[in-house]
């Protein structure tokens, strides 16, 4: 089929989608809408910018070929961080399909009537508020305990909080951080599985990137050693004291610690225990009272909850592609 063929078809389409579609490009994440569609170029404009941004025909023709070249798809990576929209834009042709897991985009053999990942014909943010449920996670509870705390407690002055209170603080401080840290290293695998490229990809409240982290650990101390040796350096410049053999040597001599260690002593606090029962007593009061009151502090602080709710369920999940 030629070009001109599927461009045609392609800006129907796009005249087709509503004013206020919204379209993500696959890898960096960003949103933007069609402003114009004409005979040669279609204008866009992302949401975070005001200028408009034209993609032309010539270009769409040019991965239109690379596409149709790939058997197995076209690397969405190998293209220019300046044209992943023409991607998004070409998903909508009906013969055309971008696979955001995978990283590709693909012509298919016939037209697919599935839904486009990239495009969000009907942005509803407030969809399925009223179908939300309680999520069996424990930053969940104990970050409303800790929003309770805060809100009964001054933490901009904590010189006149009383010790028990900083106690309370300090535990529901460590158990968000423990228990935010355990969920954050769950959704950071899951993304990176996700992704196949080192752009950013960015989400409603900020951005992410894969990185590449280099550990390295010696081999073998002799085989380290001989390697040196054979490349002409003597083994006795690399040589080093190992902490293990002194810690033995002053086991079995009178010499004290501070002969042969900087001691620096620092004071700190570290959680003892934590009464799992009555931190489940409170939250659930908190919610009785909430549920049977009726005046409006009640009501405003139900809703301050339930926004609490909703941030929570926004920074602990990862919308992909397709499920836009």
């Amino acid at each position: 089929m030629p070009f001109s063929v599927s461009w045609h078809t392609l800006l129907e389409n796009l005249e087709e989608l509503p004013s206020d579609a919204t379209l993500v490009t696959p890898l960096s994440r960003k949103s933007f809408r069609i402003t114009d569609v004409q005979e040669h170029r279609v204008l866009i404009e992302y949401h975070e910018d005001s200028g408009t941004v034209p993609l032309q025909r010539e270009q769409f023709e040019t991965l239109y070929e690379r596409v149709h070249a790939a058997d197995t798809g076209f690397d969405l990576d190998r293209l220019p961080p300046d044209a992943e929209p023409y991607a998004t834009v070409l998903s909508v042709h009906p013969r055309f399909e971008v696979d955001d897991r995978e990283g590709t985009i693909t012509e298919l053999e016939s037209p697919s009537s599935t839904t486009m990942p990239l495009v969000d014909a009907d942005l509803d943010i407030d969809a399925g508020d009223d179908d939300r449920e309680e999520p069996d996670i424990p930053v969940y509870s104990d970050a409303l305990l800790l929003i309770d705390a805060l809100e009964r407690n001054d933490p901009t002055d904590l010189a006149a909080m009383e010790t028990s209170d900083l106690v309370n603080l300090y535990t529901l401080l460590s158990d968000v951080q423990r228990n935010a840290n355990d969920l954050r290293q769950d959704v950071s695998e899951m993304i990176l599985d996700r992704l196949h490229h080192d752009r950013p990809v960015y989400g409603q409240y900020g951005s992410v990137q894969r990185t590449t982290r280099r550990n390295r650990a010696l081999k073998d101390d002799e085989e380290v050693l001989a390697v040196l040796e054979d490349a002409g350096i003597d083994r006795g410049r690399v040589m080093s004291v190992d902490r293990d053999k002194v810690d033995d040597a002053l086991e079995v001599t009178e010499l004290s610690e501070s002969a042969v260690y900087d001691v620096d002593e620092r004071e700190y606090v570290r959680k003892a225990e934590v009464d799992e029962d009555v931190k489940e007593s409170r939250l659930q009061g908190l919610k009785d009272r909430l549920a049977d009151s009726e005046d409006e502090d009640a009501e405003e602080l139900r809703r301050e909850i339930e926004e609490l709710e909703a941030r929570i369920d926004e920074l602990t999940s990862f919308r992909t592609g397709a499920e836009l």
